[in-house]
């Protein structure tokens, strides 16, 4: 009886560690042409997709100007998925300026210092919502970049696509233990007008089809381009 079971739990395993295998070589890719850029940002400069551009007829805004250097599902570690997509300026903090996506009601929690979400209704799925979630907004200590529009304890306030939020930084969440400055941008579930966990990748959507770009690192290895 048992061995009846351990082939095909065996095969199944072997089936996971190869997907994991690919996800971890698609990553590799992508921190390689990384760092090529942020060696020579302006060398690559037509890495960059540019603030406010909609890419092949796709209802989302791009949010900020940068490359896209990490996507959702890119993988670091055996049980670690990212949620979304980082786009890096290779400029220093505060000042690659920071859009909305598209029209909706922007929430600042109060203990957030360095992001904002959207409330939208989700232009490909007709009477449902998500949340765009952008993060990184403060400088290592924590300081914000957020627009002094949407203070700490924003509920609810009308955007429109392409309103300024803020600035691409470099915060951790950890004071003095910054991160590559960039843009997190993830799109998130709703869950009774709430936007779910964003840390766990379950409670995020493929942002491709929003942006009309190839920005899941599951299936892609290409480099993002919208002509």
């Amino acid at each position: 009886m048992r061995l009846r079971w351990f082939y095909p739990l065996g095969l199944m395993a072997l089936g996971l560690l190869g997907l994991r295998t690919y996800q971890w070589l698609l990553t590799g890719v992508r921190v390689l042409r990384l760092r090529r850029f942020l060696n020579a940002p302006m060398r690559y400069a037509h890495w960059r997709i540019q603030a406010g551009s909609q890419c092949h007829g796709a209802p989302f805004h791009w949010p900020t100007t940068g490359y896209p250097g990490f996507l959702r599902h890119d993988a670091w570690a055996l049980f670690h998925w990212h949620t979304g997509v980082d786009i890096f300026s290779g400029r220093p903090p505060g000042e690659e300026p920071v859009y909305a996506v598209y029209p909706g009601w922007l929430y600042r929690f109060p203990h957030w210092r360095a992001t904002v979400a959207i409330r939208h209704e989700d232009p490909l799925r007709p009477g449902r919502f998500l949340w765009s979630y952008y993060t990184h907004m403060a400088d290592a200590q924590g300081r914000s970049f957020i627009v002094e529009a949407f203070p700490p304890g924003t509920q609810g306030v009308w955007v429109e696509a392409g309103t300024l939020l803020g600035y691409q930084g470099n915060y951790s969440g950890t004071p003095g233990r910054p991160v590559g400055v960039h843009l997190h941008l993830s799109l998130v579930r709703d869950v009774h007008g709430r936007p779910a966990n964003e840390a766990r990748i379950w409670n995020t959507l493929d942002p491709s089809p929003y942006f009309g770009l190839p920005l899941n690192g599951w299936v892609t290895w290409r480099r993002p381009i919208c002509r």
